[in-house]
């Protein structure tokens, strides 16, 4: 397993970990996320996708022969209100924020 995708594992982790209420926290129903942003996760936005899926991720098309999609693994929320994943991309061993 390459050593950048152990590091987004951990990650993903604190991000999840958050992203929901603790018992033993401030608040028993804001996340501590929620409380330092003032945002709370969508859940039709965040929610859309699993750690490790497998995805095409959508590139910036023009009028070349080159590949439209490349191939990623779903790695998480961006946590933008837009939607927006982060993805380890295949071709470059890189993180890469995409849409779709």
């Amino acid at each position: 397993m390459p050593t950048r995708l152990i590091a987004e594992m951990i990650y993903t982790t604190v991000y999840w970990l958050n992203s929901f209420p603790s018992e033993s926290g401030i608040s028993s129903t804001l996340s501590p996320k929620a409380l330092v942003t003032e945002s709370k996760p969508d859940y039709h936005n965040h929610f859309k996708l699993e750690f490790g899926t497998y995805v095409q991720t959508h590139e910036v098309q023009n009028s070349s022969m080159a590949p439209q999609t490349v191939g990623a693994i779903d790695l998480r929320p961006t946590g933008n209100s837009q939607g927006g994943y982060c993805f380890y991309s295949l071709d470059s061993s890189k993180r890469i924020n995409r849409y779709s």
